[in-house]
């Protein structure tokens, strides 16, 4: 019996230190993978606001763990022309990247974003130019939002290729747009902050650029109305084993889908989803030879795009007014944020998103007036901007603003933020009159 006992005892141990293994997974291997910063450095960035960019994206790759085979960074300006500062591959070191980024100089000319990003696509981002293959890439593109051409095509030439998309904005771009051209969720890949409060944001956004660049992470790119793809690091090969992908609409768990893959697939693609639903992604590879843990990923898929001139999901014909009253209507809802910029003793700069999914506003009113008490005034602001410049301001004053969204219902919803004005150029001091020298007489005005 005591042999049995001690198999059994053995048998149990090996099971336990199994599942404890199973729980833990495997390591979290370094990032690896190519960071190209995208800086704006046109005629439109002013010398202030480009010397905090460059202090901002010098904050952010300092403490990278850049080096041969790892994580390699490349920074490329904006401007008539793209401009690259350095490539990758250039700095092993996330303090020589940073000294690199400071030492840079302001390009100027026209904001050619569209450019720059066909530029990336062909020149570094390309495995045809010596970009490395099976690796992640990421762009961060920090913008005061405004571009000489168009950006969504080539930004989404780039998505499709596999590189996710981190925008960062100064304040004055277009919520609408930047969203579209960001990787999703936009609530991680879009950041609008003032210039001078880049800083609060270095850590945060550290972070999940470094998530996008672990090798073992299971990540969406590509994603449509009605599919994405996925793709994953080697973590199988042919012989050790095999994956078991499943997909999961989370409103309907019972709908899943599985597909079986060999193990040295690293992507696969989903087609005939639903647009704008939520999707759970489960990565289970089984293998006799070692314990991997699943990866799991939730996927929201885009709102559907109406074509020019229908008018339903089938040409020809629109629905029937039954399945149009099925539809929800969208949410009226307000600004999502505020963010004052530009602030001058007699003028300041308001910009603000609108929230995402929500129904488009007939226009927008911003009232403002001193917090200390006085008269209010009231800017009109037409649909589709979403920014203006309060005039008349007193310098020195703490303000109320408040920017209210109204819609075709009659109904309204604001969002208010406080803002500051500086002081103004303060008056000479008049000069002291000097003390009367020993001696000399002195004489009274």
């Amino acid at each position: 019996m005591l042999p049995w006992t001690a198999l059994g005892l053995a048998l149990s141990l090996r099971l336990a230190l199994a599942r404890s293994g199973a729980e833990r997974g495997p390591p979290a291997s370094a990032p690896q993978g190519d960071l190209m910063f995208l800086l704006d450095s046109s005629a439109s960035v002013s010398h202030y606001e480009f010397s905090r960019v460059r202090e901002f994206v010098g904050q952010l790759v300092a403490p990278l763990p850049l080096g041969t085979g790892a994580l390699r960074a490349s920074l490329v300006h904006v401007g008539s022309r793209p401009y690259t500062e350095f490539p990758f591959g250039q700095h092993s070191s996330g303090k020589a990247a940073q000294d690199a980024v400071r030492a840079s100089a302001q390009r100027m000319g026209d904001t050619h974003t569209g450019l720059a990003l066909v530029y990336a696509k062909e020149q570094l981002f390309a495995e045809a130019s010596g970009a490395r293959p099976g690796v992640p890439k990421v762009l961060v593109w920090v913008t005061d939002g405004g571009s000489s051409d168009p950006v969504g095509p080539p930004m989404q030439e780039l998505k499709d290729l596999g590189v996710t998309v981190f925008i960062v904005n100064t304040g004055r771009g277009n919520f609408l747009e930047l969203s579209a051209a960001a990787s999703a969720p936009a609530e991680k890949h879009l950041h609008f902050v003032d210039v001078d409060d880049l800083h609060i944001i270095v850590q945060e956004l550290r972070g999940f650029i470094l998530d996008a660049m672990r090798p073992q992470q299971l990540h969406a790119t590509e994603i449509t109305s009605s599919g994405f793809r996925l793709a994953w690091p080697p973590l199988l090969t042919a012989d050790s084993g095999y994956y078991v992908l499943e997909l999961v609409p989370s409103a309907q768990p019972g709908a899943a889908r599985r597909q079986q893959l060999p193990g040295n697939a690293t992507d696969w693609t989903w087609a005939g989803l639903d647009p704008d639903t939520d999707y759970d992604v489960a990565l289970v590879p089984e293998s006799n030879v070692r314990l991997l843990r699943p990866q799991n990923l939730r996927v929201r898929t885009r709102p559907r795009e109406a074509g020019p001139g229908s008018s339903g999901p089938e040409s020809g014909a629109g629905p029937a007014p039954t399945q149009l009253a099925a539809l929800p209507a969208p949410e009226e809802a307000g600004p999502e944020r505020i963010v004052i910029s530009h602030a001058r003793p007699r003028s300041l700069r308001v910009s603000w998103a609108p929230a995402l999914g929500s129904a488009a506003a007939l226009g927008y009113h911003v009232q403002f007036g001193p917090l200390g008490g006085g008269a209010a005034q009231r800017v009109e602001v037409p649909a589709g901007r979403n920014c203006t410049t309060l005039q008349g301001l007193a310098p020195g004053t703490a303000y109320l603003v408040t920017v209210t969204a109204a819609f075709r219902s009659g109904r309204e919803s604001a969002l208010s933020a406080k803002a500051c004005t500086p002081d103004g150029q303060r008056p000479r001091p008049r000069p002291v009159p000097r003390a009367p020298t020993p001696g000399t007489t002195s004489r009274e005005p």
